[in-house]
């Protein structure tokens, strides 16, 4: 990859550039691989100080719900800055250890399928809408395929330090 998980908004659209929006959002690849842990494993960390499988699943799931409301904001014309979060913060003041897997599961679905609906919505030329995400100009399209692009990266360290 070109780009550095630190390089923030390139690197995560780079995971999804070249895929369609509407299949991006539509699959289930990430649903399944999340339906294949089960609760034993699901409380894993590779290391003490990393998240747990279920903190990734509740990171993925917030980080969606964040941008797509950002997103939603953009699409209607608001000037916004495309901002970043806490994610630590956000990961540290849940509860997603507590929450029994399925239910996690169900969260991210749920989202999904709003992102979905939404993302349905969109007309080509809101697609185009650009925005600033830190220092990068993006179109509304690129900042929603960097969404799915953050989960792939999750993903991959799920698949390669996790499982």
């Amino acid at each position: 990859m070109k780009y550095k998980p630190e390089d923030g908004f390139p690197y995560y659209f780079e995971w999804a550039k070249d895929d369609d929006l509407h299949s991006l959002f539509a699959s289930h690849s990430t649903y399944d691989l999340f339906k294949s842990i089960d609760e034993e494993k699901a409380n894993h960390r590779y290391a003490p100080d990393k998240w747990s499988i279920k903190q990734v699943v509740g990171h993925i799931t917030d980080h969606e719900r964040i941008k797509m409301f950002r997103a939603f904001q953009l699409s209607r014309g608001e000037q916004i800055e495309l901002w970043g979060y806490d994610q630590n913060l956000l990961v540290n003041n849940a509860r997603f250890d507590e929450v029994e897997m399925k239910q996690l599961i169900i969260d991210f679905s749920n989202v999904r399928k709003a992102s979905l609906s939404f993302i349905e919505m969109l007309s080509d030329t809101q697609l185009q809408i650009n925005g600033m995400a830190r220092q990068h100009q993006v179109t509304l399209k690129e900042f929603l395929k960097s969404i799915i692009g953050h989960e792939r990266h999750h993903v991959h360290i799920l698949k390669e330090r996790y499982l």
